[in-house]
């Protein structure tokens, strides 16, 4: 018998928090995989297969449109990715491939690198909840964020007024310590001034040598025509403030749309069940039904039988790139009376006698492509 097998969550295996930023997520992975590369764990099958689950992670995790999708399905709207990756080959790559200026750091041979002071700014991430209409039309929208901010005092230097950082005494500025280990030369991160080189003696009082401080600012959000639940809007440079100069994070407003009362979504077309009764299908009927722009006209021929569908084209969800709009999709359902008066099963009892209905069996799987038309 065929066993299923659990995958792992993504963010527990590299452990981090759902809502981790890209730079998170990179540093996690780096040490992780560290930790497990098969070089440092010679003939230690696990700690290689630790190594492969990281790296998997990393590739969905890192990717924008793949982390959505894996957010929004689990790992069945990413299968397939995260095995077409770069470490997906026979092989394991080494670890200056995977680490790149984090080994050109440590083990680094002559060059007299120095540590660059600025750091990047968190990303930021809100939950946006939408009405139905909404993702379909579009709106535009205000949120409250709380973000770390330049400070305006120091201007992000961190320093009071007039004073402005020292150079790091252990380091001498360079942001490294080094040490000779054989042939090579292994430069380390200073512990005195974190990497920056320089070392804030008298803090500025605003920001208590931050050079950031906390506000809640309101950011304008546009939800574009055409969304979908799950969808995240990237607003760039609207997260928290860089440090020393540092490029300020992201901003992401995730979208999560209610669901219509009859209405559901497949693409850009909208599909609703309309209940006829056994008259109008028979005979036909011409009929004005609600559509999530105003109303639609719906033309049924005589004789429309349950499960008929019908298109009526532009209204439904227009795309997101602005070029058409999907149809709404009607699918009728005859209903049969459940309570008839005396006159009205008179009408009906002769009109079964002129018809001729073959009660003949139909097989199981005809039964089934039924209920699913009524699902």
């Amino acid at each position: 018998m065929a066993q299923s097998v659990i995958r792992e969550d993504y963010y527990e295996v590299l452990s981090v928090e759902r809502t981790a930023s890209d730079q998170e997520i990179k540093s996690s992975y780096r040490k992780l995989a560290m930790q497990f590369h098969p070089d440092r764990n010679p003939g230690d099958r696990r700690a290689e297969e630790r190594f492969k689950q990281c790296s998997e992670a990393y590739q969905v995790l890192s990717d924008p449109q793949k982390r959505a999708a894996y957010d929004r399905y689990g790992h069945e709207g990413v299968n397939g990715a995260a095995s077409s990756g770069p470490f997906s080959g026979g092989g394991v790559p080494d670890l200056g491939d995977i680490f790149g200026d984090l080994f050109g750091e440590m083990f680094n041979v002559g060059g007299q690198g120095r540590a660059s002071r600025a750091q990047r700014g968190r990303d930021l991430r809100v939950n946006l909840t939408v009405e139905f209409e909404e993702a379909v039309f579009g709106k535009q929208t205000e949120v409250k964020i709380r973000r770390m901010e330049t400070c305006e005092d120091c201007r992000g230097d961190g320093s009071a007024k007039g004073r402005g950082a020292t150079t790091c005494k252990n380091c001498a500025g360079r942001g490294q310590v080094r040490f000779q280990q054989g042939f090579f030369s292994i430069a380390r991160t200073c512990t005195h001034c974190g990497g920056t080189g320089t070392i804030v003696t008298d803090p500025c009082r605003m920001c208590g040598g931050e050079g950031r401080q906390a506000r809640e600012r309101t950011v304008q959000v546009t939800i574009p025509a055409g969304v979908e639940d799950g969808t995240r809007i990237r607003y760039q440079g609207e997260g928290d403030a860089g440090r020393y100069g540092g490029p300020a994070g992201d901003f992401y407003v995730v979208l999560s749309v209610k669901e219509h009362e009859f209405f559901e979504r497949e693409g850009n077309n909208l599909h609703c069940v309309l209940p006829v009764s056994f008259v109008q299908a028979a005979l036909g009927a011409e009929l004005t039904i609600p559509a999530l722009d105003g109303e639609a006209k719906i033309k049924i021929p005589e004789g429309t039988q349950s499960g008929k569908q019908f298109h009526v084209r532009g209204k439904g969800v227009p795309s997101l790139n602005g070029h058409g709009r999907g149809d709404l999709i009607v699918q009728m359902m005859v209903q049969t009376p459940g309570k008839l008066t005396k006159a009205q099963r008179e009408l009906l009892k002769q009109l079964g006698e002129t018809m001729i209905v073959e009660n003949k069996p139909q097989s199981r799987s005809l039964i089934a492509k039924v209920k699913e038309i009524f699902r």
